[in-house]
């Protein structure tokens, strides 16, 4: 599918999707809890999706009725056919630990795009708490059933999600757990947001103040009433086409969040854009922006929003601790400096360093490269300078399946070719 932008004008309201990361969590959380727990308000979407087929493979019962889906859980059992996890890393990685509590042999495959993104960190972890497990290919083999827990080290800054996977299951070891890192941790909102996650299901875990330790005695899960909040990560597009192209509201979003993409508000307001928060909502308005430099180790996905503001930005903004964008659905750095240098960017790609000099851009032929957030950000270019045509435009479905008709609702001029 290809959708091509016109030079549009913005106005109007809008409710942000509910929390990929958090409806994942939860529903992993719900599994692993004996009884029925209830997400409200939780992410329809193809990694969503992809975590409760594969959840429902091995025994948990989801029950969608509107904006709650029901989960049974608590009884594991192991699944008659592969784990297909898509293309969904935190489905994939939480469920390698999840299925070492399963007793019999686990099979889970990646899709195409998550084939390429590391797993052996996780899977040393896991063997050093007893786990029998192993790479083969792009797959994982997970002969579970027995958890003993014990100490595990691993390091910090490839992937938050390493650790999380080890945290979810951590409490239902047969011994007291350690989790050690070895280097310090990137993206540590995430990890909050586990520990968030757990203890809303009845889990507590201590934690190091740096992130660097954590211990989990022997718990059990309870079932919960869990709920969504809005996802700050694909808000950051709507808040972002506010402040170059007219006035977006966008309503939904927890002041007080744990998400990482939450300090979007205050990069927002440190490229001089006018932002209003009232309650959950969020107004930006069309603002002359200005260059920043900005470490990006913890919001990681806030890369591509910002390098497209950076793009009309007065001045050259400068992005650091962005090395880990080069292992998501894409080489994100890479596909960002192809992409605005196709829109007539100057963009120099450094490998932890991303600058870019704001002018005017042109209209082009941008290559999604089947990214989400690489489809997203562009089509804030695209409405710029119209004149653009972003192929492989379907990805938004893996978290945002509506952005498409969301941009037009507020005014933007798309047209979708779905040949």
């Amino acid at each position: 599918m290809k959708v091509s932008i016109t030079k549009s004008e913005l106005k109007g309201k809008v409710t942000a999707p509910p929390s990929k990361s958090y409806t994942i969590r939860g529903l992993m959380c719900a599994a692993l809890a004996k009884g029925k727990s209830e997400i409200i308000r939780p992410l329809s979407s193809d990694d969503t999706e992809a975590a409760g087929k594969v959840l429902g493979q091995l025994g948990a019962s989801i029950h969608k009725k509107g904006d709650c889906w029901q989960v049974m859980g608590g009884h594991l059992e192991p699944p008659t056919e592969d784990l297909f996890c898509r293309d969904s890393a935190a489905t994939f990685r939480f469920m390698t630990a999840i299925c070492s509590l399963v007793p019999g042999r686990c099979r889970l495959v990646p899709g195409s795009s998550l084939s390429k993104r590391p797993i052996t960190p996780l899977l040393q972890a896991l063997g050093q708490l007893g786990v029998n497990c192993r790479a083969e290919g792009a797959s994982v083999i997970v002969d579970g059933g027995r958890l003993k827990g014990g100490t595990a080290e691993l390091p910090g800054d490839i992937s938050s999600q390493f650790i999380s996977a080890l945290l979810l299951i951590a409490p239902l070891a047969e011994e007291a757990t350690s989790i050690r890192l070895t280097t310090p941790p990137k993206s540590k909102p995430y990890l909050k947001m586990t520990l968030d996650c757990l203890e809303k299901f009845g889990v507590k875990l201590q934690a190091s103040e740096d992130l660097m330790e954590f211990e989990a005695s022997k718990q059990e899960y309870r079932p919960a009433c869990y709920q969504v909040e809005g996802d700050w990560s694909s808000a950051s597009y709507l808040l972002a086409l506010g402040a170059v192209l007219g006035e977006v509201t966008v309503t939904n979003l927890n002041p007080e969040s744990l998400q990482a993409d939450k300090i979007m508000l205050n990069l927002l307001k440190d490229m001089g854009a006018r932002v209003l928060v009232s309650g959950d909502a969020v107004t930006v308005q069309r603002s002359e922006l200005k260059a920043i430099t900005a470490d990006l180790s913890d919001c990681i996905d806030l890369l591509p929003t910002l390098a497209v503001l950076a793009a009309v930005a007065d001045g050259t903004s400068r992005f650091t601790g962005i090395e880990r964008a080069r292992l998501k659905e894409s080489n994100r750095v890479a596909a960002l400096s192809e992409g605005l240098k196709r829109m007539g960017i100057t963009v120099i790609e450094e490998a932890d360093r991303l600058t870019i000099v704001g002018s005017e851009p042109e209209g082009s032929v941008i290559d999604s490269q089947d990214d989400h957030r690489i489809a997203m950000a562009f089509s804030i270019l695209g409405a710029v300078t119209g004149g653009t045509t972003i192929n492989g435009a379907e990805c938004v479905a893996k978290t945002y399946p509506e952005f498409w008709g969301i941009l037009k609702s507020l005014g933007g001029k798309v047209e979708i070719d779905v040949k």
